[in-house]
């Protein structure tokens, strides 16, 4: 008999962790699309203060409530829209709180796993009060060696109990908070939104890879090997897509080329300026609520998504018909052709109606469901044991 190889399942330290893992999963699948409806509904910008709203940890329900308050200097308080801003914080807490104990379970066996990370907490807690006492250098001192600790500990430890995973996934979470913080204090920046948008999908990519890995339910497949490297390029496709669609959001040009599809502004090729629509960084200190291209710039945004948009379709249509023909894996196939099909008509359909904001949230929330689709399978798909 030949000699067994090495198993390819984990073994997490806790029974309920894969429960939590699911439990982490879900919330930050409703933290991403309830975001995705603040940033749509122009909610962005309803709370000028971090982390409270107008000084309170909830919302202001009066603006006379918080007319004092300095953070009018800034924006005047508008209740309809900052319970949403608030309320999406709280729920990104919620799932920071969750990803904290998953990697704390996670770290139980490592040699001072726990004391790092609960030094990693600790630290990045300190920081908070910090920078809402304007002490902002100590604050991202504080916070960077946290992520520091966080990052050393991922490089050390294995995938064998997911205690790597799970400090990158926290890791990824605190970034997050901190681009949740730019995107306030720096008014909608588009660089810091776009980077919001990935890490929230990053988050929920790492902890959906988890929770699938915990479950432990494999689909064997003897060309496995070909079939991840298949996934890992279509992942790599829609996170550029993906980009391109926060880039397309976060510079408000969504509606660039009216309600025209697929033509743009009635042309084939209007003028375009790529040059400046793809310039990344213009200095802090702008509010680019609305945006502040102009029209040829936001028409080159618009232009590169939906070119981007054509190359994904066609490769994750290509992927699903090689589903399609493996026995077993009709039904992924079957689910990955309908996802983007679906993700495609949104797309025109948000253009051609005018962006109204549930189709544009559904737009969202297609692909989030795009990327959970991919990332199961290559979670699920391992090779036979021999």
């Amino acid at each position: 008999m030949g000699s067994t190889p090495r198993s390819d399942s984990v073994r997490p330290t806790y029974r309920h962790f894969h429960r939590i893992a699911w439990l982490a999963t879900t919330l930050a699948l409703c933290v991403i699309v309830f975001g995705a409806f603040v940033r749509l509904s122009n909610a962005g910008l309803s709370c000028p203060d971090w982390p409270t709203c107008y000084g309170r940890a909830a919302w202001p329900t009066h603006a006379a409530d918080v007319a004092q308050h300095a953070a009018n200097a800034i924006r005047v308080a508008e209740p309809d829209k900052a319970w949403r801003e608030q309320l999406h914080r709280h729920l990104a807490a919620s799932l920071g709180a969750l990803v904290f104990v998953l990697a704390l379970i996670a770290a139980r066996r490592r040699p001072k796993g726990i004391a790092q990370v609960l030094a990693a907490g600790v630290l990045v807690g300190i920081s908070i009060p910090l920078y809402m006492h304007a002490q902002y250098g100590v604050a991202a001192a504080l916070a960077i060696a946290g992520e520091l600790i966080l990052l050393a500990a991922a490089i050390r430890w294995d995938n064998s109990d997911l205690s790597r995973v799970s400090a990158l996934a926290l890791m990824t979470i605190v970034f997050q908070a901190l681009l949740g913080m730019w995107t306030v204090t720096w008014l909608l920046k588009p660089i810091v939104v776009m980077g919001h948008l990935l890490g929230g999908l990053t988050t929920f990519a790492l902890l959906l890879w988890m929770a699938w890995r915990a479950t432990d339910l494999p689909i064997r497949l003897a060309e496995a090997t070909r079939l991840q490297r298949l996934l890992a390029i279509g992942l790599v496709l829609l996170g550029l897509q993906i980009a391109l669609g926060g880039w397309t959001s976060s510079n408000y040009a969504a509606l660039a080329c009216g309600n025209d599809f697929p033509k743009c502004v009635g042309q084939w090729w209007p003028p375009t300026n790529f040059h400046e629509g793809f310039v990344l960084w213009r200095g802090v200190g702008v509010d680019y609520e609305g945006g502040v291209l102009d029209g040829a710039s936001r028409i080159a945004i618009q232009m590169a998504h939906r070119m981007m948009a054509g190359i994904v379709f066609l490769y994750l249509l290509w992927l699903a018909v090689r589903f399609l023909r493996i026995a077993g894996m009709r039904g992924w196939g079957t689910l990955l052709a309908l996802l983007t099909l679906a993700q495609v008509a949104l797309g025109i359909a948000n253009v051609k109606l005018g962006l109204p904001l549930h189709v544009a949230v559904a737009h969202n929330a297609g692909a989030v469901l795009l990327l959970a689709t991919l990332v199961t399978l290559l979670a699920r798909i391992r090779a036979p044991r021999v």
